[in-house]
């Protein structure tokens, strides 16, 4: 499972990559982060407020911190089975 976090150096993106971990170690899939924070993955993924989460390539969440079950659920969803 892919995830990428863009916009990982603002505050709540730096808040979101510490959720994001702590959900990843209790999950039990593969999880492979990214952190990306230039202006193609802005585009490439038509984002307009930062962080954004995105998840095997779908776009969750942007403009906000998701709570660890938010985040939880998002991974679910978008497992590869």
């Amino acid at each position: 499972m892919n995830i990428k976090i863009i916009g990982s150096n603002c505050s709540n993106g730096i808040k979101l990559k510490k959720l994001l971990l702590k959900v990843a170690n209790n999950y039990d899939g593969d999880v492979d982060i990214e952190l990306k924070d230039d202006q193609e993955s802005i585009k490439k993924y038509n984002i307009k407020n930062i962080p954004a989460l995105v998840i095997n390539g779908n776009k969750c969440s942007e403009g906000n911190v998701p709570s660890d079950r938010e985040i939880l659920k998002y991974i679910k969803s978008y497992a590869v089975n």
